[in-house]
């Protein structure tokens, strides 16, 4: 590739389900690598087979990375010079490139029904091949135009039956090219089948539709999951056929991202409680639901972050990146080639990093979108700020927030009274009738003098601070957990904390 080729790299989702992390890591790298290059990321839909379509799935795509901060600069809905750039709307480029390929002998038609395609299935197996392909092998026992006659070829065209056009792979040969994450990559053609370039709806496979696309739009760096190694020898023959290799994109293929038992997969999330997809998606067959990080609550910056280092690191210690700093960090060469384990525990640990590293007003802006989605209207904004200082240590999702800030905004609906009763007595019900008091004649209420007023009246009724203070918890919050309980104290105001201790007491009594 020649070195002043404006840089123009893509990401070519199928509009088939959720968006899984391993597609948004794909994205977050062809995006850094654009920016980072002063060039251009296109987005384009890939729904060459209609079969596997499911409505709502592109827009979806799109809600996706507009929540991970990730937009293309090209699409369907940015538009761009090199449209359409959904495949379904280019069906008619596709056809000529895959005659012009039949013309010169480096493709074919096939003519076989499904019937006799499962019939060389049968008649081919072997113990050593299980599973034939229609290969340099098979194809000669075929039905198609390297069988039959020209003229048999021609009346069967003619009268519209149904075919599929087929690469001619060659018998033998070594392709290889330069993958810029694993270096020199090398395949024998017989080993691989001559793949359908064009379906018998008219439809191109992913196999012709990337070549011709990414040559139509200039692609100059192709970057894709290693799930679509197997298939370079045939993009390779077709970039040299139609285009010339020297206008073929440079290649990097990514590893993997792996679950508990193998390549992470939707399965792996319901099986052990984490979500795999960006965002939340409904199958609308059959209605199942699958968790998406943003709905678990995490924030997209960490979201962005944890998807980066998944594969890849700078060659530093930092772990914690900003978008900015990704984009002026990446390289491709420090990409790694083996698989990387997805952790969930380190996922939720960069998000509580995030969580304390926001902006106090941002996230609590973002809090307060959380709490108002369980029907916690807060309008108080400077309460809520106050509030989410406060507690944002004890948050590693934003989801935790809720349960963290509830009871600051509303007088709890469930009390642990079990936590307390085993060792409640009328020393601590008195104790607490004096703390009372004290509390309604307090001027000065600030979570110090509460605190001392409070160990004071404990020791004069010779009980352990710790005694007590549980109680006192869980009569503000509802249970045992929260920041110091004065603060908590503090932030309720006078008539709100004895209002509260009253009501538990009334429950104890």
């Amino acid at each position: 590739m020649s070195t002043d080729k404006k840089v123009r790299v893509r990401f070519a989702p199928s509009p088939t389900g959720g968006l899984h992390l391993g597609g948004v890591r794909t994205v977050l790298y062809n995006y850094l690598f654009a920016r980072q290059h002063g060039g251009d990321f296109i987005l384009r839909i890939e729904d060459t087979d209609q079969t596997r379509f499911v409505p709502g799935a592109e827009e979806y795509i799109f809600q996706c990375l507009a929540w991970a901060g990730l937009e293309p600069d090209e699409s369907v809905k940015q538009g761009g010079d090199y449209g359409p750039y959904r495949q379904s709307e280019r069906k008619e480029l596709y056809r000529a490139y895959a005659e012009q390929l039949v013309e010169k002998g480096q493709a074919y038609y096939a003519f076989d029904t499904p019937e006799e395609l499962e019939q060389m299935r049968q008649d081919f197996k072997t113990e050593q091949n299980p599973s034939p392909q229609y290969d340099y092998q098979v194809r000669n026992k075929m039905r198609n135009s390297l069988t039959l006659s020209k003229e048999e070829t021609d009346r069967l065209l003619k009268e519209n039956t149904r075919h599929v056009i087929r690469i001619k792979m060659p018998e033998n040969e070594s392709i290889g090219f330069t993958d810029m994450i694993r270096g020199a990559v090398s395949f024998n053609t017989s080993l691989v089948d001559d793949k359908v370039l064009l379906k018998a709806d008219g439809m191109p496979t992913y196999h012709l539709a990337v070549v011709v696309d990414d040559y139509l739009m200039k692609i100059s760096h192709a970057f894709r999951g290693e799930e679509w190694l197997p298939s370079a020898p045939v993009h390779i023959l077709l970039w040299k056929y139609l285009f010339g290799l020297e206008n073929m994109p440079q290649w990097a293929h990514f590893p993997l991202i792996l679950g508990p038992s193998g390549k992470l997969s939707k399965r792996d999330g319901a099986k052990y409680g984490f979500p795999v997809f960006a965002m939340n998606w409904t199958d609308p067959k059959t209605g199942e639901l699958t968790e998406g990080f943003k709905e678990k609550g995490f924030l997209p910056e960490a979201f962005i972050n944890l998807l980066a280092v998944l594969g890849w690191n700078d060659g530093t210690e930092q772990e914690l990146f900003s978008l900015d700093e990704l984009i002026s960090r990446f390289s491709i060469d420090r990409v790694h080639s083996s698989g990387a384990k997805f952790d969930y525990e380190k996922a939720k640990w960069y998000n509580h990093e995030w969580i304390k590293k926001l902006a106090p007003e941002e996230l609590t802006a973002r809090v307060k979108d959380v709490l108002a989605a369980r029907g916690l209207v807060v309008s108080d904004d400077p309460l809520l700020l106050k509030v989410v200082q406060l507690v944002k240590d004890r948050a590693s999702l934003l989801t935790d927030f809720y349960d963290q800030t509830a009871y600051f905004f509303k007088t709890p609906e469930n009390m642990d009274l079990a936590a307390i009763q085993p060792k409640w007595n009328e020393v601590k019900q008195l104790f607490f009738a004096e703390v009372i008091r004290n509390y309604e004649l307090t001027g000065d209420w600030k979570a110090e003098t509460l605190e001392n007023n409070f160990k004071e009246i404990a020791a004069a009724n010779q009980l352990k601070p710790g005694e007590v203070m549980l109680p006192l918890r869980i009569m503000l919050v509802g249970g045992k957990f929260g920041p110091h309980v004065f603060d908590i104290a503090e932030i309720l105001g006078k008539a709100e904390t004895i209002k509260r201790i009253q009501h538990t007491l009334g429950l104890l009594g």
